[in-house]
């Protein structure tokens, strides 16, 4: 037996992805004694400023949104009972096509090798029992997203550790009913753009081939004030108008898919853990 705790970790591109997709389980599993820590690829200065100014405009200063945004995401780990905390602090890339894609020094110009590198480290460090991290299309085609799944694969081949390792995801008859929610609450303001909302339809996988369903209800309430610590960002969370309790009945399961294994354990499961415990 090894003389370490459990350990989940999980790696995410922005401040605030962590507690989309995960915040659940991070919350769970915390409550159940497992170590638990986080990974944030990039600063986030992508993000809105202050009054919400957006990138590029004038006022808005990455800079000083970064520095927002790390305190919002240690608040985030308070809430969530994140055990570490590790920043790569790369500059956020921003969306597909922005210019920030091609600033040097930006994650999505960062060398595969070199980012992948320095997340084996912390591999090593923490030797986890559970790697979490996106697709390989970063769920929807952020560069951010993709170049944290490309140096998560790349850094466990670097090492010797034989993680469960897992690709957040989301079932498409969940994808439908959030996409019915988008027009429920676009009626009170702003109407969804169909474009979107079909597009939505187009993400994640068909409900069979979900590996992993964890089961995060009774912790829905973390997860709704991780996201809402990201106050500076509230513009671009949709999921915080909705409230706790209809937040938790839409997203109180999440799900993955499991893409390295050596437990053996039967799928579908419904424990990232299934099989180490």
């Amino acid at each position: 037996m090894n003389d370490w705790p459990l350990t989940l970790m999980a790696v995410h591109a922005h401040p605030d992805d962590e507690a989309t997709g995960t915040g659940g389980v991070l919350a769970r599993y915390a409550a159940e004694g497992i170590r638990t820590v986080l990974v944030t690829c990039t600063d986030g200065g992508c993000g809105d400023g202050p009054g919400g100014v957006k990138p590029g405009d004038p006022g808005h200063d990455p800079a000083a949104v970064a520095l927002m945004r790390r305190q919002e995401l240690e608040a985030s780990c308070e809430v969530l009972k994140i055990s570490h905390l590790e920043m790569l602090d790369y500059a956020d890339s921003g969306m597909m096509g922005w210019p920030a894609n091609d600033a040097p020094g930006s994650f999505w110009q960062t060398p595969v090798e070199e980012g992948a590198a320095r997340l084996a480290e912390l591999l090593r460090r923490y030797q986890p029992d559970v790697v979490v991290t996106y697709d390989e299309n970063g769920f929807y085609g952020h560069p951010d997203h993709i170049q944290a799944n490309r140096i998560t694969m790349a850094a466990l081949a670097m090492t010797a550790l034989t993680p469960k390792v897992y690709w957040t995801t989301a079932p498409r008859s969940m994808m439908q009913r959030f996409g019915e929610v988008m027009r429920e609450f676009g009626a009170d303001g702003q109407e969804p753009d169909p474009a979107e909302a079909a597009a939505l339809a187009e993400i994640g996988l068909p409900d069979e081939e979900i590996t992993t369903w964890v089961d995060t209800t009774a912790f829905g309430g973390q997860k709704f004030d991780a996201l809402a610590a990201h106050a500076s960002q509230g513009e671009n969370i949709f999921f915080l108008g909705m409230g706790k309790e209809r937040f938790t009945e839409l997203m109180g399961v999440e799900t993955f898919v499991r893409v390295q294994d050596t437990t053996g354990a039967a799928v579908p499961e419904n424990d990232l853990f299934a099989g180490l415990r």
